[in-house]
């Protein structure tokens, strides 16, 4: 019995399924999950011995590679002057202002703990300015699991919410309207039927948690008039996109400018760490300013903020060195590859460093169609890959992530372990 066996035997009997978050269970992909030693660079390493080329960057922050030397030097020192005060340090300032730099709209922000708790936040400033208590999220769009971002449509009905989880109220049902994402005629409908009660829309604006679905021209631009039209505001969610698209996010990235934003991954280098914030006479609703209220005692760790100032300073230092112009370009040269290798059988979504195979014989572009994917098929692709060294996100509906150290031979030799694993599928009878 593998090593990685043997922990996920010992996990199941003091976890929920073995794991801390459902999607490492491997569930959906018929097998037991891989147990991780270490990683550096653009490999990580099982507890068998195994290497692999890795793209999950723990779903994002990974963006400079596993275990950068300036980050690990940098949170190394942070922690051996204590781990945690209670109280403010210079190092929140430091990486608030970074923060801001990067992305302007956040006139003001407050840093936390975790993207849910980032969007939980967000939300609730926005019912607190607005005065209004009624959320427009969007199906298969990902906001953390706060109990109100936790609704999807029900039976094609927009208006008829129902909760994704057991434990959810009536009440946040209620006050969770579900669009349909890149359909503005669903969007409308909300508004029309809900007039002066709608705090605001919240967005993937490049949905990550579907797999990778783009935002189709002028969609954003459509929210973003519709949202000040309505007297409602617009709320991006970048925990993905953020730093990642570009420095300033998908904002920057397509030219739309929300009233609030929340950030994470990146942000915090790979350490707990997010942020929300946005316009100053919105934040400054915020306790203890305003009747808004939010606190949080591990809010701007020391170690994780650390690691958020280094990475946010390497980043800053790159873009000026072509940063996000290679990795549009390796992300598109991966995408190119894939999609020559797999054919017919996929749909490819790419932009930037964020990609998704869709095992889809339509172009993918909102929920219905990459629910509609063959998820039997992801399943063994994933299998067959994993075998061939290659770490992917083990459900159809994740991003692939790249970082800066992946190289061309890398990406390469994952396309050609595609094309083996197609092969391979093609003898097993998988695929005609």
């Amino acid at each position: 019995m593998s090593r990685s066996k043997r922990l996920y035997e010992r996990s199941k009997r003091l976890m929920p399924g073995g794991v801390n978050s459902p999607v490492r269970s491997f569930y959906h992909v018929g097998r037991n999950p891989v147990f991780i030693d270490h990683a550096k660079g653009s490999k990580i390493y099982d507890v068998d011995g195994r290497e692999y080329i890795d793209y999950v960057c723990s779903y994002g922050p990974a963006i400079l590679g596993h275990a950068n030397e300036r980050v690990v030097r940098a949170v190394q020192t942070a922690c051996e002057g204590g781990l945690s005060f209670g109280a403010p340090t210079e190092r929140e300032a430091i990486l608030a202002e970074l923060i801001m730099t990067c992305v302007p709209s956040m006139e003001r922000l407050r840093l936390v703990n975790s993207g849910t708790e980032a969007v939980m936040s967000a939300v609730r400033a926005a019912r607190g300015f607005t005065g209004r208590e009624k959320i427009i999220k969007f199906e298969g769009c990902y906001h953390g699991h706060s109990d109100g971002m936790l609704v999807k449509a029900g039976s094609g009905v927009l208006t008829q919410s129902m909760a994704d989880s057991a434990g959810i109220t009536a009440a946040e049902v209620k006050n969770t309207l579900v669009a349909k994402y890149n359909d503005r005629e669903s969007v409308e409908k909300l508004f029309q039927e809900n007039p002066g009660e709608i705090a605001a829309v919240i967005v993937e604006p490049v949905a990550a948690n579907m797999g990778v679905v783009l935002p189709e021209d002028g969609f954003l631009a459509f929210l973003r008039k519709i949202t000040r039209d309505g007297g409602a505001l617009l709320i991006f969610d970048e925990v993905i996109t953020g730093f990642r698209l570009a420095l300033g996010g998908a904002q920057e990235f397509y030219g739309v400018t929300p009233d609030l934003t929340t950030l994470g991954k990146i942000a915090g280098g790979g350490l707990p760490l997010a942020a929300y914030g946005g316009r100053r006479e919105i934040m400054e609703q915020i306790a203890p300013l305003g009747k808004v209220y939010q606190a949080g005692t591990l809010s701007g760790n020391p170690a994780a903020v650390a690691a958020g100032i280094e990475t946010l300073s390497i980043l800053m230092e790159e873009k000026e060195k072509g940063f996000y112009e290679r990795l549009e370009e390796n992300g598109a040269y991966l995408a190119g590859e894939l999609k020559n290798r797999l054919g017919e059988l996929v749909q490819v979504n790419q932009v930037g460093s964020l990609l998704s195979v869709f095992f889809a014989h339509a172009p993918v572009t909102d929920y219905a169609l990459a629910a509609a994917s063959d998820t039997g098929r992801f399943a063994k692709y994933f299998n067959g890959m994993l075998e061939r060294g290659i770490f992917l996100a083990p459900s159809q509906f994740e991003a692939m992530f790249l970082s800066a150290e992946h190289t061309k031979e890398e990406l390469h030799l994952t396309a050609c372990a595609a094309g083996e694993v197609l092969k391979e599928m093609r003898m097993n009878g998988d695929v005609n």
